[in-house]
């Protein structure tokens, strides 16, 4: 499939450019990033057998070291290739991501190899009993894929488009959209990355625990998963929110890049437990149902992307990405309650994480803010009130008995559900 892809990506790239991105010179980078869809066909794969096997060292290592190479990549090349236009430049950017994506699967090959070491020799499964037994949980997840990809992509062509309509300049429009996309959300996503790590321990106890009729020991898991997302998003959306101008002028002297994080911040909670929630539905065996949420979500944002944008410009694309966060977000927690029966723990999940983060912000600004921080560097002030906000918090989740230490250790001991 991902060698299908390729051929597909290569040969229909002049299309692609001259069609969807309106941009013959995208043509060079699109045909350089086709190579490497085989390599991320079988990486994905390698990463879910991991996850599986419960092993996070080999996966985390894998991805570490190929955002290594690509960083290597691009900056041993950038340089040389900026003098002959931004058409090479791109093309040197994907090259990094194709050489990587190669490098970091061979390295998922061998760490693979490895593990099945461990395993005595079994009766092997024939390709048309897997097909026949796993057939009805991959082709709603491909079409998922598939479809979401399509329609995502018609939405990364639509919303240039539209905000040049607004603005009156395609090359103004393509740039702000650069900066909310490719920075602005790298920066937003960063700490989801811990996040992933409890999914990569949690979620195969989770899909365990259903296969198995264990009821309470999933709903344990479900509200502890849900707890830790909740409290570590809500911390994050306060952190982005209170020093969102700090952070665009630290990483990119921009202001504008600050007013996207600080419009964006507060919707993290939604955004990361939407994320969390999809990958529990999708152990659950409700692919379907993700699937329908996720082309409803698609649709709704091209549709308001049309409505909106041209109209509004860059702060109507925002609504629809606030819209669409708290609108999936819903969908998919409504859809974990009615399947495992979980009741909601508003005090744990929702009030007391917002009175702590309220607290902490309280504690920052009349304690720091406004006398500490004025006789500080910018940079040093910014990193003493993010840790004295983080400390605040954690210390009220504690008092209000909202988290324990218990919460955040022992993922794979059978966890307790707590009332608020």
């Amino acid at each position: 499939l991902g060698a299908a892809a390729a051929a597909l990506l290569f040969t229909g790239a002049g299309l692609a450019a001259d069609w969807w991105l309106e941009d013959a010179r995208a043509a060079l980078s699109l045909r350089i990033l086709a190579p490497s869809l085989p390599f991320m066909a079988v990486g994905a794969t390698l990463r879910g057998y991991f996850m599986a096997r419960r092993n996070v060292s080999s996966s985390s290592r894998a991805q570490i070291f190929e955002q290594a190479v690509r960083i290597g990549v691009v900056a041993l090349l950038i340089g040389k290739a900026l003098p002959y236009g931004i058409e090479t430049a791109c093309a040197a950017i994907v090259l990094g991501n194709t050489v990587s994506e190669a490098l970091s699967c061979l390295y998922m090959v061998i760490s693979w190899r490895r593990d099945l070491k461990r395993f005595a020799p079994g009766e092997k499964q024939k390709p048309q009993h897997l097909l026949r037994d796993y057939g009805g949980i991959v082709a709603p997840i491909t079409a998922t894929r598939g479809i979401g990809s399509l329609l995502v992509t018609v939405e990364n062509v639509l919303v240039p488009g539209c905000l040049a309509t607004f603005l009156g300049a395609r090359e103004t429009a393509l740039a702000q959209f650069g900066q909310l996309k490719g920075m602005a959300m790298p920066v937003l996503f960063f700490p989801f990355s811990f996040l992933s790590t409890l999914s990569t321990l949690l979620l195969p106890e989770i899909a365990e625990a259903h296969s198995a009729g264990k009821k309470d020991r999933l709903q344990a898991l479900i509200c502890r998963t849900v707890l830790i997302t909740v409290t570590l998003s809500v911390l994050m959306g306060g952190l982005f929110r209170a020093f969102a101008a700090e952070l665009g002028e630290t990483l990119y002297h921009s202001s504008e890049i600050g007013f996207y994080i600080g419009v964006l911040g507060p919707v993290m909670p939604f955004m990361y437990l939407e994320s969390m929630v999809d990958g529990i539905l999708k152990g659950l065996g409700e692919q379907l149902s993700t699937f329908k949420y996720s082309v409803c979500d698609s649709v709704l944002r091209i549709l308001l992307v049309l409505a909106l944008v041209p109209r509004l410009g860059m702060q109507g694309f925002l609504f629809v990405m606030l819209f669409s966060n708290i609108f999936t977000g819903f969908l998919n927690l409504h859809r974990l309650i009615r399947v495992t029966g979980v009741r909601v723990q508003w005090m744990r999940w929702v009030v007391k994480p917002l009175f702590s983060v309220g607290a902490a912000w309280a504690a920052y600004y009349f304690a720091f803010a406004v006398w500490a921080a004025p006789l500080l560097p910018p940079l040093v002030a910014f990193l003493c009130g993010a840790a004295l906000m983080a400390l605040v918090y954690f210390l009220f989740l504690w008092l209000t008995g909202c988290v324990s230490p218990q919460d955040f250790s022992g993922m794979k001991k059978s966890p307790k559900s707590g009332k608020a």
